[in-house]
C-alpha cells in the first residue's frame, strides 16, 4: 500500500513539476525570477492538492486539508526557493534550469508531510468510504 503511494506520489510530482516548470518559464519572461517561481509555485500546488486528494491518497477533498495543504509544502517551498537562489547565485547555474534540481531535493520531506495532511493521520474520509461510516468516531476510523 505504501509504495503504491509512493509511486503515484511521484506520478502526480512529476506532472506537478511539469506544469510549475512551464508556468515558471511563462512567468519569468514577465517577473524577476524568484517572483515566477513564488507565483508558479502556488498556481501548481492548487492542481496538486487536487491530484494528491483524488490519485494519491484515495482521500475526499475538504476545506480543512485544501486549507492545510499549502502548510505542508512549506518544507518544500523554503528547500526549493533556498535551493533556486543557492543555485542560480552561488553556483552559477542558469535559472532556467535551476529550478529542476531545487524541486527534486524536496520530494522525500514534501511526501511524507502531504501524507499525514491529506490523510489526516488516519482521520480523513476516503474516496470509497460510504457517508454512513461517517458517524463512528475519529478515533476508531481506519483508513
Amino acid at each position: 500500500m505504501i509504495l503504491g503511494r509512493i509511486a503515484r506520489f511521484g506520478l502526480v510530482g512529476v506532472i506537478n513539476t511539469g506544469i510549475y516548470y512551464a508556468l515558471y518559464l511563462l512567468l519569468q519572461t514577465v517577473l524577476p525570477y524568484l517572483v515566477a517561481h513564488v507565483c508558479a509555485f502556488a498556481l501548481a500546488m492548487v492542481g496538486s492538492y487536487f491530484l494528491n486528494c483524488y490519485f494519491t491518497f484515495r482521500t475526499r477533498p475538504s476545506w480543512r486539508s485544501f486549507v492545510l495543504f499549502p502548510l505542508s509544502n512549506a518544507a518544500n517551498f523554503v528547500i526549493t526557493t533556498v535551493g533556486l537562489y543557492v543555485f542560480v547565485q552561488h553556483l552559477g547555474m542558469d535559472e532556467r534550469v535551476a529550478a529542476i534540481p531545487a524541486a527534486a531535493i524536496a520530494i522525500p520531506i514534501t511526501f511524507l508531510v502531504a501524507q499525514f495532511t491529506l490523510t489526516g493521520g488516519g482521520r480523513q474520509r476516503r474516496l470509497d468510504e460510504p457517508r454512513e461510516l461517517s458517524a463512528q468516531p475519529d478515533a476508531q476510523r481506519t483508513v
